[in-house]
């Protein structure tokens, strides 16, 4: 995962590093279980104080993005709860949005969507 940061965009920096490490999770390139790396090490890369990196992981961890053990690092949490959980719902339903918009288009009951839903969903689970 490369993050990058702007000094000059007018948002702060570790909003800036919060999500994209939020981003990055939600899309699926980091999964449950990976490592970030470590505060020191990322503050380091970006040329960046180690509080603001430590403020950035502080609220991914606070909102159920990430956990820390002591000694071992920070990494990325299952799809659990809190925040995180709210975030993927909420990413659920734009995409069930946009199929219900096409089911419309071609005239499809409301039946048959929920059969193609459950398809669908059934069809994920097998992976």
């Amino acid at each position: 995962m490369n993050i990058s940061i702007n000094n000059t965009s007018g948002v702060s920096l570790y909003e800036q590093i919060y999500e994209q490490i939020k981003n990055a999770v939600l899309s699926g390139e980091l999964k449950s279980g990976d490592a970030l790396p470590t505060i020191r090490s990322l503050a380091k890369d970006l040329r960046i104080s180690v509080i603001t990196t430590s403020r950035a992981y502080d609220e991914l961890e606070k909102d159920g993005f990430i956990y820390s053990v002591v000694g071992k690092g920070s990494f990325v949490a299952a799809k659990g709860g809190g925040k995180a959980l709210e975030e993927h719902l909420r990413k659920m339903e734009e995409y069930l949005a946009k199929a219900a918009k096409l089911a419309a288009y071609c005239n499809v009951d409301e039946n048959t969507f929920i059969t193609a839903a459950r398809n669908a969903l059934g069809s994920d689970n097998e992976k």
